[in-house]
């Protein structure tokens, strides 16, 4: 009896991943209720140099979780957290206006682990992020993170033996 308790117990406790109806209800009220900044315009346009100015930015600060394309290339544990690392592809982000990403970016996303870059970024490098997150390169085509690909030091680490120099 007690075992059949203990097993009841531990069953009940079992946390299991949302299905398709309680999924869309969540995203329809985190894109129309709970991210704010939806009003907010982006005062940067779409260039080459704020493109490339966005990625530097995004690799700063956003690709040891998404990736250099934003897509979870070469990140580990990207799809093995709950809630999995989203692709920033996704319709689901896509669906963001430049305002609603802005505002995830500063402020993060609890209880997810998306930290918070107010005070870290400056306004225009989150507008520079949110430019482009909408215009990611193909999957995988630029590689892994240096952190998990294994390049940190441009190829293979020639440690002294003393291991004080490089």
């Amino acid at each position: 009896m007690i075992a059949a308790c203990l097993l009841m117990a531990i069953a009940g406790c079992k946390a299991s991943h949302p299905g398709k109806a309680q999924t869309n209800s969540m995203n329809w009220i985190k894109h129309h209720v709970t991210v704010g900044g939806k009003q907010d315009r982006n005062p940067l346009q779409a260039t080459p140099a704020t493109i490339e100015a966005g990625k530097q930015a995004f690799a700063g600060y956003c690709v040891s979780c998404h990736g250099r394309d934003g897509q979870n290339t070469g990140v580990p544990f990207a799809a093995s957290i709950d809630p999995p690392v989203p692709l920033l592809t996704s319709r689901e982000v896509q669906d963001y206006t430049d305002g609603q990403l802005k505002r995830v970016i500063e402020t993060g996303v609890s209880p997810s682990g998306m930290p918070g870059s107010k005070g870290i970024l400056s306004d225009e490098e989150v507008w520079q992020i949110v430019i482009y997150i909408r215009h990611l390169p193909p999957t995988g085509s630029l590689g892994d993170p240096k952190a998990y690909g294994g390049d940190e030091y441009g190829g293979t680490c020639e440690c002294s033996s003393d291991m004080k120099t490089h």
